[in-house]
């Protein structure tokens, strides 16, 4: 972190914030945009936010089990990961509402 960036811990985010994360670009050229917009909130947002930009994802109509390049859905990029819980509950929730 640069020295002159002071450390934000438990920030709110409004749900404008969240929402401008449908708006993301895919992580590279050929990857599908809505695995894109899960995995960029997955890696930015608490879970509890996550729950709320998932909801609006789903709303809006896209797809949180979309496939990336590499064929995986987001709770398959993040079946290992320690700390990923609350987040493979959100999208496995989201299973059935897509």
């Amino acid at each position: 972190m640069r020295p002159d960036k002071k450390k934000v811990i438990d920030e709110q985010w409004d749900d404008e914030r969240i929402r401008s994360f449908l708006e993301k670009p895919p992580l590279g050229e050929g990857e599908n945009p809505d695995y894109s917009a899960v995995l960029y909130a997955y890696r930015s947002m608490r879970a509890e936010d996550f729950g709320r930009f998932i909801d609006m994802f789903v709303t809006a109509g896209r797809d949180p089990h979309a496939r990336g390049v590499a064929g995986e859905t987001v709770l398959e990029t993040i079946a290992d990961h320690r700390r990923a819980d609350a987040f493979r509950e959100i999208l496995s929730a989201a299973a059935g509402r897509a």
